[in-house]
């Protein structure tokens, strides 16, 4: 596989970065993953922080070096992820329950699946088109649907954020899944927090991704423009993308060695890269909860569930 990759996120007007992001891949397979925890509850970082963790471990088992049901796989990660979060709370007796929204993507093969939860989205581009997009699971999609509210109104409706699906509630999620997308080179995967979308809309998302330099010129550039155009009240802004060259990298218009491009022929079938960490605190700021406490909290979660089983056999 070959691909152009870049991920940016700012903190925006906000006192803690509740955003995570991050990818990971093998010889031929490529795990993207953006979440954003919930402001109004407690810990969304924490939340955020285990679903990235949970996905991001899972992967890495089972990418072999690919994995054999997308699908399956990523409604079964995210599903764990939500039960680990949940199990986090119960064992550190949180008064109440963190929870993120999530979008994950796996490519392998030439075409990508990808699944969400929430209002995190994802972006298929081709050719300055959009041919598809993540539906977010917020209020104001269901009045749009039902004839309710105009589309027009998505960004500035009261009901915007209010949302129906998200990890680690006390309700079962609901994981959407998208049809499998056939990918061609030069299409951009654009995977974003609300952040982003709700202060650019969709058509300067798409005019920023032609420009030239691709992904990595645009990822940061929309990231800056989103923040500033948030201003002092902006919220945490996260963006991860990549520009698809091919399964076997031979052909298209990125050059190998060209900077942000990755070409993964020469790993082994057993090596796994990864780059999914809690994202930078802004200078001054305290990550309270950070990747060594996740990893910590996700062994202490198996660690409960392990020894329950013990128990009950």
């Amino acid at each position: 596989m070959q691909f152009s990759v870049y991920q940016q996120s700012h903190i925006g007007g906000r006192k803690v970065n509740q955003d995570r992001m991050g990818y990971s891949f093998t010889r031929d397979a490529l795990l993207l993953l953006l979440a954003d925890g919930m402001g109004g509850h407690q810990g969304g970082e924490i939340a955020a922080g285990i679903a990235m963790q949970t996905v991001g471990q899972m992967f890495r088992v089972q990418a072999r070096p690919y994995i054999k049901k997308a699908e399956r796989f990523l409604e079964e990660a995210l599903l764990q992820a939500h039960h680990d979060i949940q199990a986090y709370a119960v064992a550190h007796e949180l008064p109440e329950l963190p929870s993120t929204t999530i979008v994950a993507c796996l490519v392998q093969h030439n075409c990508a699946v990808w699944a969400h939860c929430g209002d995190s989205r994802l972006y298929w581009v081709r050719r300055n088109q959009v041919l598809a997009r993540t539906r977010d699971h917020s209020h104001i999609e269901y009045l749009i649907e039902r004839g309710r509210a105009d589309p027009s109104e998505r960004a500035t409706h009261p009901d915007r954020n209010k949302l129906y699906n998200c990890l680690g509630a006390s309700s079962a999620p609901k994981i959407e899944l998208s049809p499998r997308a056939s990918l061609q080179p030069g299409d951009v995967l654009l995977l974003c927090s609300d952040g982003l979308w709700t202060m650019l809309p969709d058509s300067e998302i798409v005019h920023r991704l032609a420009c030239e330099g691709g992904v990595v010129a645009a990822v940061p550039e929309m990231v800056r423009t989103a923040a500033a155009v948030g201003g002092a009240g902006a919220d945490n802004t996260t963006a991860l993308g990549i520009m698809w060259q091919g399964a076997d990298g031979d052909d298209g218009d990125l050059p190998y060695g060209a900077p942000n491009v990755i070409s993964t022929q020469m790993l082994a079938a057993d090596q796994v890269s990864s780059t999914i960490i809690a994202a930078e605190p802004a200078p001054g700021e305290v990550d309270n909860f950070g990747q060594d406490d996740i990893e910590k909290a996700i062994a202490e979660i198996r660690a409960a569930i392990e020894k329950s089983s013990q128990l009950i056999k």
